[in-house]
């Protein structure tokens, strides 16, 4: 959900956020979005993004690419290329020919306290306990922290069970996103995402990026990767350590109403 936060005035508590995001009394979502006016000269606008449990969040991939749609259809800029403040630092939006839109998400971050994430020293895999069992993941900050499981197929996946141990595990004291990528062939994944504050969701965008980076730090991946989630495609580049993590996709209106608080 996107509300234009310019041209009205817009105080949410994180109780009226949690009514709103209620699929039977509110609204329903996974994410609310708002579109602020920025708050520095290089910027065009501020991004802030919460999540269905009322907390506000750095970074939303997805939320990115339903942003630069909801700007363009509302009137509020004619760019194509637009570079947004976030809580997780500066985005740069751009839209494509086609009508999708392309997302610089930055640079992943990778030492364990800029995750954050408790370990004595940055590696490409770490060892943690969930349920009693010894499993390895990757963990990956895209403004937003993420943990990325593999699996051998995602259908199979215990998401329900471990998305929860992992999201709220001691190691991550912001909690975390918890990814679970089948890994397809080296340029094709498949993913599911356990997203901190909302619970399992039909795509995460910023957990497409983690799960490719990861993918491309264990070696195991191409620098363009498609990712299929159960919410649709997203094709995601990273040229390797250094560089920015490209993600690429749809963005579709679905309805628009008002709501009475």
């Amino acid at each position: 959900v996107v509300i234009d936060a310019i041209n009205q005035s817009v105080f949410l508590s994180p109780v009226q956020i949690q009514q709103l995001a209620d699929r039977h009394l509110g609204i329903g979502f996974d994410q609310l979005l708002l579109v602020e006016a920025a708050t520095t000269a290089h910027a065009d606008f501020r991004y802030r993004i919460y999540n269905a449990d009322g907390g506000e969040v750095g970074q939303c991939g997805n939320g990115a690419r339903c942003f630069m749609q909801f700007v363009h259809e509302h009137g509020l800029t004619r760019k194509q290329t637009l570079q947004v403040e976030t809580l997780g630092g500066p985005l740069q939006l751009s839209r494509e020919a086609d009508g999708q839109v392309t997302v610089d998400m930055g640079i992943p971050r990778l030492e364990p306290a800029d995750i954050p994430f408790e370990a004595p020293a940055r590696e490409t895999t770490y060892p943690i306990d969930l349920n009693g069992i010894s499993m390895e993941i990757s963990a990956v900050s895209m403004g937003n922290p993420h943990a990325v499981l593999r699996v051998d197929a995602i259908a199979d996946a215990p998401v329900s069970e471990l998305g929860p141990a992992l999201e709220g595990h001691a190691r991550f004291p912001e909690r975390v996103n918890a990814g679970f990528m089948e890994i397809v062939d080296t340029g094709t994944i498949r993913l599911r995402v356990y997203e901190r504050g909302a619970g399992e969701t039909l795509a995460c965008g910023s957990g497409a990026c983690a799960a490719v980076v990861a993918g491309r730090l264990q070696e195991r991946l191409s620098t363009r990767v498609k990712v299929l989630l159960n919410g649709g495609e997203l094709v995601v580049s990273w040229a390797g350590e250094g560089q920015p993590v490209l993600m690429t996709g749809p963005a579709t209106t679905v309805y628009r109403g008002r709501i009475e608080l």
